[in-house]
């Protein structure tokens, strides 16, 4: 594989950069998703690291915002938990800790909330409530997705225009709650957005982004557990081995600046995660190749196990900036970031001006191995 990184770099950046300059010396947001049903003890995440904790997730019941008592992977929501978090300014007073409301599995009753302006100012209402009993400094709304079944979630075309009215409903109760407060600093609305071509034609980020502070994009499971073709599931560029119209972190970020949104509010998405195949076709060491499974998800910390075992060979495809593991006498294919891949990322973050960097999910990097190059790759030094 040719090495085309550094040199499609460059020209990214002067593509990139015509939307705004790049910032030599800012502070780059570093924004953690802590899943609270993993059972994660969050006192003992390094508050020192992070700018944001976003914590998963909040559930939709009657329209409202609110914790539910379903469990997820067999563990209970914890309120407890977002005492600890809040806890964790003491070391870190400028954390900003969210609840994120939805995700895949609780975004089945956003379109309702959304239909109308009673039920979007019910759900406002209940951001607003949610606040103030839980101490937090804003809401993260993850809708997967807008006109889009998702996990077989309620959905309609008039999703495109409500969900924008739905932030803007949110945004102005959230503002009024802190100015009768007095509060200094105004609460925060961020969303999570899809890294594809179809999350942007259901949506209007342009119009909905002046209601944000910041957009986190999954750029993440580009290839997932829907898809039983082999691929980069976090890969920055598109490689060459892949179709003209695939998918790649760069042209998530593209899409979202040419739907309006500034890049000083787009924070990219890496996971603390792979995604990993089984009977996959041994051509091309796997890569962009049918298997027999779809692509599971498997923890950083199995992955570091793995890569000890000598039937894997980790390959790095430089046209994508990206690694992936291939065991020829199993016939297993796993795609992931690693300290190279995630290194490149932090490099294209600073270049082009962005806001930062998002990642799922605290507890999938135990010894904080993959946050260290994150932080160590954003500090507030000269872009590369």
């Amino acid at each position: 594989m040719k090495n085309s990184c550094s040199i499609l770099l460059s020209l990214l950046f002067a593509i990139l950069t015509s939307c705004g300059s790049p910032s030599e010396e800012k502070d780059f947001m570093v924004v953690g998703y802590v899943a609270g049903f993993r059972g994660f003890d969050v006192s003992k995440i390094d508050a020192a690291r992070l700018t944001h904790v976003n914590y998963a997730f909040a559930n939709i019941i009657n329209g409202r915002v609110m914790f539910d008592t379903t469990r997820i992977d067999d563990t209970e929501m914890n309120i407890d938990d977002i005492r600890k978090l809040n806890s964790l300014k003491e070391v870190n007073p400028y954390l900003k800790v969210l609840v994120s409301v939805g995700g895949w599995g609780w975004s089945g009753n956003f379109s309702d909330a959304a239909l109308t302006d009673s039920s979007r100012n019910r759900f406002a209402e209940s951001t607003v409530d949610f606040i103030i009993s839980t101490g937090v400094d804003g809401v993260d709304l993850d809708w997967e997705y807008p006109n889009q079944a998702g996990a077989g979630n309620i959905h309609r075309p008039e999703d495109i225009d409500n969900f924008t009215l739905l932030l803007k409903a949110v945004r102005e109760h959230i503002d009024s709650l802190a100015w009768k407060q007095g509060r200094k600093e105004p609460y925060l609305l961020t969303i999570a957005t899809g890294g594809d071509s179809a999350y942007i034609a259901n949506t209007r980020l342009g119009e909905a982004s002046q209601y944000l502070d910041f957009i986190n994009i999954m750029s993440y499971d580009l290839h997932n557990g829907l898809t039983s073709q082999t691929g980069h599931h976090s890969n920055l560029l598109l490689s060459e081995w892949d179709s003209p119209h695939g998918d790649a972190t760069e042209r998530s970020v593209r899409m979202h600046l040419e739907a309006g949104v500034s890049p000083s509010k787009l924070n990219i998405g890496v996971p603390f995660y792979g995604r990993i195949w089984r009977g996959t076709e041994p051509v091309n060491n796997g890569l962009y190749r049918e298997a027999r499974t779809t692509g599971q998800s498997i923890s950083n910390a199995d992955i570091i196990k793995i890569i000890a075992d000598t039937a894997f060979v980790r390959i790095y495809d430089s046209s994508a900036c990206s690694p992936f593991l291939w065991n020829e006498r199993d016939s297993v294919f796993i795609s992931y970031d690693d300290d190279i891949s995630l290194a490149e990322k932090m490099k294209w973050v600073k270049a082009n001006g962005l806001a930062g960097v998002m990642f799922w999910e605290y507890a999938e990097d135990p010894e904080g191995k993959l946050l260290n190059i994150i932080v160590s790759g954003l500090r507030s030094e000269k872009s590369d």
